[in-house]
């Protein structure tokens, strides 16, 4: 087998190898990158929600007190106002959602689903403390979704979900008397999940990775072509011409044969030591003749 061939099945192998290590490896990295990429945004829409919680809490429900006398606001809930501002939300974006789901809800909306109670049940379970992140099929293809447990920190919340008679009678009057009582203080009640469609990112994801190993085939080839190129100039090239050198010498033709060689490289180094050898070897032919 030929020099040329052994050294192109060399680095084909070295190159086949390279290219599904790298492959593999950076298309697991574009992966999780589109991963975190969503999670960045439902954490996002999740403190989004929170700000709304807040504001409702601190500065709307303080200045509905009065009327919240006469009759009971939904708007003056901070869960029923960043339910609310999500809903607007997806007007633009009907794939994104944000729900409270809750157990026991007083607003009948609020109920959880089987797939939001299992979410709420491992809070309650302790298989989750702070944050729990998992993947669901929806029609609209596949979601990310992030919970965090809705747990009853404040005694004040009890207001409205201890018991019925301590409940506010407006509110009673709105939603009734069957649901969202019973609540303890500290219970995880409900989970806040965000979900946001992951179709996206994933498929912004595989255009990325396949420009990237399609750039990467081409400066393999490339890289390929030029090694091909330098071999046969630096290498091959030179051995032929001393090899078709020292078959002249083989036949006889001492003096015709002219080693020459400007390189200090390997090669150059041989060159110039059969240049040498075929000196003396003339220089000894001379002799003999005489």
């Amino acid at each position: 087998m030929k020099l040329m061939w052994k050294f192109n099945l060399v680095l084909l192998a070295v190159f086949l190898v390279g290219f599904l290590v790298t492959g593999l490896v950076s298309y697991d990295v574009v992966q999780a990158n589109a991963r975190e990429e969503i999670l960045d945004n439902a954490r996002v829409m999740m403190e989004s929600a929170l700000s709304s919680r807040s504001y409702t809490n601190t500065q709307v429900k303080p200045l509905l007190e009065t009327q919240l006398k006469y009759s009971f606001l939904p708007q003056s809930v901070p869960a029923y106002a960043a339910t609310e501002q999500f809903n607007d939300l997806r007007k633009k974006y009907p794939d994104y959602s944000y729900k409270e789901a809750t157990l026991n809800p007083t607003n009948p909306r609020d109920r959880a689903t089987d797939w939001e109670a299992d979410v709420v049940n491992k809070f309650r379970n302790g298989q989750a403390k702070i944050e729990l992140v998992g993947e669901r099929d929806t029609p609209g293809g596949r979601s990310i979704y992030l919970a965090r447990p809705i747990q009853i920190k404040d005694a004040a919340c009890l207001a409205c979900h201890n018991t019925v008679a301590e409940a506010p009678k407006t509110m009673i009057e709105l939603y009734g008397p069957a649901n969202g009582f019973g609540w303890k203080l500290n219970e995880i009640v409900g989970a806040q999940i965000v979900s946001v469609p992951s179709a996206l990112p994933i498929q912004r994801a595989n255009h990325t990775f396949k420009v990237f190993m399609l750039l990467l085939t081409l400066v393999l080839v490339l890289t390929f072509i030029l090694l091909n190129v330098m071999l046969h100039s630096i290498v091959i090239q030179r051995i032929k011409e001393l090899s078709k050198l020292a078959d002249e010498v083989s036949l006889g033709h001492l003096e015709s044969a002219e080693f020459r060689s400007k390189s200090k490289d390997e090669i150059g180094v041989l060159t110039a030591a059969l240049a040498r050898m075929n000196k003396s070897l003339v220089q000894a032919i001379k002799m003999l003749e005489s």
